[in-house]
C-alpha cells in the first residue's frame, strides 16, 4: 500500500507543469488532492482526467489571503483535513532591474512569497495535529540571485528563509517542512513570467527540451516527501550552482553572469 493512500494532500498551482505532474502522481498513490488555480477552464480539464477520483478543484489566486482562507476552507469542508500542503504556485519574472517597474517587484512578491505564507498559516493547524509535511517548491534562485529574475530571487529567497524559520520553530512537533529547488524543469512558469511592466512575455528563452520534464520533478518531491528530507536540490547544473556559491562565490558571479548575458545583453 502506498504510503499516501487516503492521504490529504493540498497542492496550490495544479493545473500546469510541476503542479499537475504532482497532483495525476498523488492521485494515482491512492491519495485525496486538492488543488487550486487562476485558470478555471485549466483545473475543469483537470478534474474531468480524473472524474473517478478524490479531486477537489478551487478557483483562486494565492496572491490574495481571502482567496486561500477559502481555499483551505473549502479543503477542511470536503476532506476534514490536510496532512500535507504543497505551496507550488508561483510566477517568474525577466528584466533588467533598471528596466522593472516596482508593481511588477510586488506582483512577483505577492504570489511566490505571500501565497505561501497564506496558505501555510491556514492549513497549519490541521498539519500539525496530524504530524504533516509542508512543502515549499522554490527555486536555485532562492539560494543564488539570478541576473533578469531580481524579483523571483528575492521572493525564492525569502520563501526559503520563512521555512527555514518555521521548520526550526516546529522541530519538536513532529511537522516536516521542506524546500524544492528544481532547477530547470520544463513548465509555464517561463512562458507566463513577467515583462517589465509586470505583463506575461508569452515565450521562453530557454531550449525547454533540454530541461528534466515536470513529471520526472514530480516524483523526486514525492519520494521526497515520504523520506521527509529537509531540502531537495535538482538537476547537476542546479547543484553545481548551489555549491559554487557557497564555496566560491565571485567565481560564481562571473560563471552565471557568462550563462545569462552574451555581447553586454540578457539573452535568457
Amino acid at each position: 500500500m502506498s504510503a499516501f493512500q487516503n492521504k490529504v494532500v493540498v497542492i496550490t498551482g495544479g493545473s500546469d507543469g510541476i503542479g499537475k505532474a504532482l497532483v495525476d502522481q498523488f492521485l494515482s498513490l491512492g491519495a485525496k488532492v486538492a488543488t487550486c488555480g487562476r485558470n478555471y477552464d485549466k483545473l475543469y480539464q483537470l478534474q474531468t482526467q480524473h472524474s473517478s477520483r478524490p479531486l477537489l478543484i478551487y478557483t483562486a489566486d494565492v496572491s490574495n489571503e481571502l482567496d486561500c482562507k477559502n481555499f483551505i476552507d473549502q479543503v477542511i469542508k470536503t476532506y476534514g483535513t490536510v496532512d500535507i500542503l504543497i505551496n507550488n504556485a508561483g510566477v517568474s519574472m525577466r528584466a533588467l532591474v533598471k528596466d522593472l517597474a516596482i508593481d511588477t517587484l510586488r506582483k512577483v512578491f505577492d504570489i511566490n512569497f505571500w501565497g505561501t505564507v497564506y496558505c501555510t498559516k491556514f492549513a497549519l493547524p490541521h498539519i500539525i495535529k496530524n504530524q504533516g509535511t509542508v512543502v515549499g517548491v522554490t527555486s536555485i534562485a532562492g539560494y543564488r540571485g539570478l541576473p533578469g529574475r531580481s524579483g523571483y530571487s528575492a521572493s525564492k529567497h525569502a520563501v526559503n528563509g520563512w521555512l527555514e524559520a518555521l521548520r526550526t520553530e516546529l522541530l519538536d512537533t513532529g511537522v516536516n517542512v521542506m524546500w524544492v529547488a528544481p532547477g530547470f524543469t520544463t513548465s509555464n512558469i517561463r512562458n507566463a513570467a513577467l515583462n517589465a511592466k509586470g505583463e506575461s512575455q508569452g515565450e521562453s528563452p530557454m531550449d525547454e527540451k533540454a530541461m528534466m520534464t515536470a513529471e520526472a520533478c514530480a516524483t523526486h518531491i514525492i519520494t521526497a516527501i515520504e523520506k521527509r528530507k529537509r531540502t531537495l536540490v535538482l538537476t547537476a547544473q542546479g547543484l553545481q550552482t548551489v555549491w559554487l556559491n557557497k564555496l566560491l562565490p565571485s567565481f560564481a558571479d562571473k560563471l552565471v553572469h557568462k550563462f545569462f548575458f552574451k555581447n553586454g545583453e540578457l539573452v535568457k
